[in-house]
């Protein structure tokens, strides 16, 4: 079986086939600047990888030039696309409806654009992506849908509702949803499998940092809380967005500003974070950089985020009675050795505790799982390499074999 998996942008499209016997990537790529001039496709295949110039007026002409490329030249890895089963599509919002991944249908993409208001830059583009692939590959061929929201549903309302008039969640939806959870579904169930237990005995933290983050809380394979909110601006710092916030700063900004509420909405999303307070860059990496050449404010950004996660994971095991495992991915978690060590520095207490070679060395590992935990320590820190195509796949595998 062979599964193409899709996420897609309002401007972009990013692939992968994957072969689900071996769980081998084909070929994998990303069109770029959809309906804008020098529009192009990247196409990583067979060694070689190439970024070519294209002609993409709408989501329609990239699917087109994807199949291509899959098809021919250098970069060809089927015949034609009837070796493709199904096709896999990341939406970021499935509001209460959808607790896993579906089926495609009408119904599901009107429920999809119905909860748009609550994701509104990225629903609409996996609607695009849908139709997209309804006109190159026909309607025959099936659609998943696999929803970032999902993994979270399983959290209780204690955890999810927001201390506002109970009516607002009633007639509009208002309450925590949670986001990256195909990417904290991913390494919770390779963190059971590495750790030879199997998920339903374990209590696991998962770190998804990198310029957008969020950490979970897994009980038993199940949500119980996580950091994001109704939207991806909760929660944690990040690089360009604020996190959370008191809600009366948002009119005291408003007034004082004399701004919109949407000026004010750009300010919080794409202006705040590691960008907004170090004045440097939204790349922590940047940050860092700056940081250890005397400037205050990255070093002030750097230490606020690493402060901000060492205070959540410390909550979730409070929240969890426990924890058998650490779990950091993304960008950051998977590459800042710094940031893992100042967020698990004097954690001792709680059982936590990292090698200082081990964590430093981490990214020599060849492996997709790291582990850095240092020698007596009660809780086991993990990296691991995150794969959200890969779990988009499964999911997508799961539902067509059901049909």
């Amino acid at each position: 079986m062979k599964i193409l998996v899709i996420n897609c942008g309002s401007s972009s499209l990013k692939y992968q086939l994957i072969d689900m016997e071996g769980e081998k990537v084909l070929c994998k790529g990303l069109c770029e600047r959809i309906g804008m001039e020098s529009s192009m496709i990247t196409h990583d295949a067979n060694g070689v990888k190439a970024t070519t110039p294209a002609i993409f007026p709408t989501h329609t002409e990239a699917f087109a030039e994807v199949v291509k490329k899959m098809t021919n030249g250098q970069g060809k890895v089927i015949n034609n696309v009837s070796e493709i089963d199904a096709i896999g599509h990341r939406v970021v919002h499935g509001g209460e409806k959808f607790k896993e991944s579906c089926l495609i249908t009408p119904e599901v993409i009107t429920a999809i654009h119905d909860l748009s208001p609550l994701a509104p830059l990225h629903n609409p583009a996996a609607i695009l992506g849908i139709q997209a692939s309804y006109k190159v590959f026909g309607a025959d061929k099936p659609n998943v849908a696999v929803f970032d929201t999902a993994f979270h549903s399983t959290m209780p309302p204690k955890a999810y509702m927001y201390a506002i008039p109970y009516e607002y969640y009633e007639k509009y939806g208002v309450r925590r949803y949670g986001f990256h959870g195909t990417s904290h579904k991913y390494v919770s169930h390779r963190a059971a499998e590495f750790l030879e237990e199997p998920i339903e005995r374990l209590k696991l933290i998962t770190c998804h940092l990198g310029n957008g983050s969020s950490i979970a809380a897994v009980d038993q394979g199940r949500v119980i809380d996580t950091s994001m909110g109704m939207t991806p601006l909760a929660g944690l710092m990040m690089g360009t967005r604020c996190g959370d916030l008191d809600p009366s700063v948002v009119n005291y900004l408003k007034y004082n500003l004399e701004i919109t509420g949407h000026e004010l909405d750009e300010i919080l999303n794409k202006k705040s974070g590691l960008l907004g307070v170090s004045g440097v860059s939204s790349d922590k990496r940047d940050v860092e950089e700056a940081a250890e050449h005397g400037n205050v404010r990255a070093q002030l950004a750097s230490d606020m985020l690493n402060y901000q996660i060492k205070k959540t994971i410390g909550s979730y095991i409070a929240a969890m009675g426990g924890v058998d495992a650490i779990v950091f991915t993304g960008g950051i978690g998977e590459h800042d050795a710094d940031s893992r060590a100042k967020i698990c520095h004097h954690m001792d207490w709680l059982g936590i505790r990292i090698d200082t070679d081990k964590n430093r060395d981490a990214h020599k590992q060849s492996t997709d799982v790291v582990e850095v935990t240092a020698w007596g320590a009660r809780v086991r820190t993990l990296i691991i390499e995150t794969n959200e195509e890969l779990m988009i796949a499964r999911d997508t595998k799961e539902v067509i074999e059901k049909l």
